[in-house]
């Protein structure tokens, strides 16, 4: 560990923050073409920087200013203040136009230039859902600085769980280490949502969750199209329904109340444990929520196999179900964990990867299953791997509403009340891939390689990872790795 930390001090120490910034006539407009050959310096790593200076522990402020004295501050975008999306159509047009000119230097500034964003998972999600709508031939690298409560996406591409420092000594050691980090493939997964009503869901819907005005699928069926909600959207992570969802948004609901008492990571954290107690997610009997309904009191799943739905076999004490893309949930557990018993193989479950076009399903019965993640070999209910899922919520249910999560963005979502109303319905699919920037031996691209750890500090009981002893490998049990790595058509494209 202290010589990692020297080599990423030496790094910072040695980083020439020119080698980040853009040049200046890309924001002026300068027509003169510029050459390598002229002498005109190329930046090794051009960067633009989000910030979402609401996201977490109210952090963001503080790393903003701080950009502002080593960058340049037209590379720097408060999200509270400007969307993206503009920000990316403005500066890529520009750089494109340039290039169209004969501008060899702002060509070679696109091909290099990097994104970071830093926020909670679901600022990473909005970006990540903002380039999946640019359909660019040539996707750019995103990079994630913590800032958030679980930072789970950040975790999973080796940019750690907690804020590394908003100082400048800190931030040059998270540039330099941008400049290191390598491009990573992951799978991006559309979501299509249809509701009955008029009505919005109630709360900010996540970033990447937008609502559609017109279908013409629901003029081929000849449903009425004045009481039908279609929503499209994307996740990157996971998407959960049910009661760990239902902790997040009461959490999501303080925070956006009461602000002022949300300044603190660590005691975010703590927040968010003692939630998951007065909610009943330790003590189902102890609360009536909607939540605490099972997820079969809820709906019906279904898998696509072999191009057939086939409805989900679900236990009735499953009351949290997770659809994962990572390996890491709720502040960097791995539900899933690494299916190697004789069970498991005979279901055909796999080692899943962030690009084997897989979603894992995993089921919670409550808080104290989901602390079996702290140990080794532990794991959720395994339930199935699919490329293609749909949920259907039955019109006529006893509950009025449930919860749901993407990325860690979490919603109350209503359900059909009349038995004569049309279902609800959720179907997921996978839709190509995005690029992450991931540090060399992150847990995303080297999962075998780690095991969970429980460990007490001075902040209490904690959770991380190690790397596992090296076993003698056995060469009589071969794997077909192009198998796993199977290709899938992807679903309709993002729409804002």
């Amino acid at each position: 560990m202290k010589k990692h930390l020297d080599k990423r001090r030496q790094n910072s120490e040695s980083l020439d923050l020119e080698d980040l910034k853009i040049p200046e006539f890309v924001w002026t407009g300068d027509g003169r073409g510029h050459s390598a050959s002229d002498g005109f310096r190329i930046p090794k790593c051009p960067v633009l920087v989000f910030i979402n200076t609401k996201s977490g522990g109210q952090l963001g402020k503080v790393l903003l200013q701080t950009c502002k004295m080593l960058l340049d501050s037209r590379q720097l975008f408060d999200l509270s203040e400007e969307a993206p999306d503009r920000v990316l159509d403005r500066i890529l047009k520009r750089l494109k136009d340039l290039t169209e000119a004969g501008d060899e230097v702002a060509g070679e500034i696109r091909e290099r230039l990097r994104l970071v964003v830093a926020g909670g998972d679901g600022t990473a999600g909005w970006l990540l859902g903002i380039m999946g709508d640019l359909r660019l031939e040539k996707p750019i690298p995103i990079a994630t600085i913590p800032l958030g409560t679980g930072n789970n996406l950040p975790f999973s591409f080796g940019w750690g769980k907690k804020n590394p420092g908003t100082d400048a000594e800190s931030v040059k050691r998270f540039l330099a280490d941008v400049m290191d980090a390598h491009p990573l493939q992951v799978d991006s997964w559309h979501l299509a949502m249809k509701m009955e009503g008029t009505t919005d869901l109630g709360l900010e819907a996540p970033h990447s969750l937008h609502v559609f005005k017109k279908s013409e699928e629901s003029r081929v069926r000849k449903t009425n199209f004045e009481k039908l909600q279609i929503y499209r959207g994307g996740f990157w992570n996971y998407f959960s329904i049910g009661m760990d969802a239902q902790v997040s948004y009461e959490f999501h609901e303080q925070r956006q109340k009461h602000p002022e008492k949300f300044s603190n990571q660590m005691r975010n954290q703590c927040t968010y444990a003692k939630l998951g107690c007065t909610q009943g997610w330790f003590c189902p009997s102890c609360r009536r929520h909607a939540s605490s309904k099972n997820i079969n009191d809820l709906a019906t799943v279904y898998v696509l196999d072999k191009g057939k739905w086939t409805e989900l076999k679900i236990s009735s004490s499953i009351r949290a179900l997770v659809l994962l893309n990572l390996p890491s949930f709720s502040g960097g557990l791995d539900p899933w964990g690494n299916p190697n018993d004789k069970l498991s193989h005979e279901r055909g479950l796999t080692v899943p990867r962030v690009d084997d076009g897989l979603l894992e399903i995993v089921g919670f019965r409550d808080a104290w299953h989901g602390l079996f993640l702290l140990f080794p070999h532990g794991h959720g209910t395994r339930l199935a791997q699919a490329n293609r899922v749909k949920i259907v919520f039955q019109a006529g249910s006893t509950s009025s509403h449930t919860y749901m999560r993407m990325d860690g963005e979490p919603w109350k979502q209503p359900l059909p009340e009349s038995h004569h109303g049309n279902p609800t319905e959720i179907e997921i699919s996978h839709h190509g891939q995005a690029v992450m920037l991931a540090k060399e031996g992150c847990i995303a691209e080297a999962k075998d390689e780690y095991q969970h750890v429980i460990s007490f500090t001075r902040h209490g009981m904690e959770h991380g990872l190690r790397h596992k002893p090296v076993a003698p490998q056995d060469d009589s049990s071969g794997s077909d790795d192009d198998e796993t790595k199977r290709k899938f058509g992807a679903a309709s494209t993002f729409r804002a």
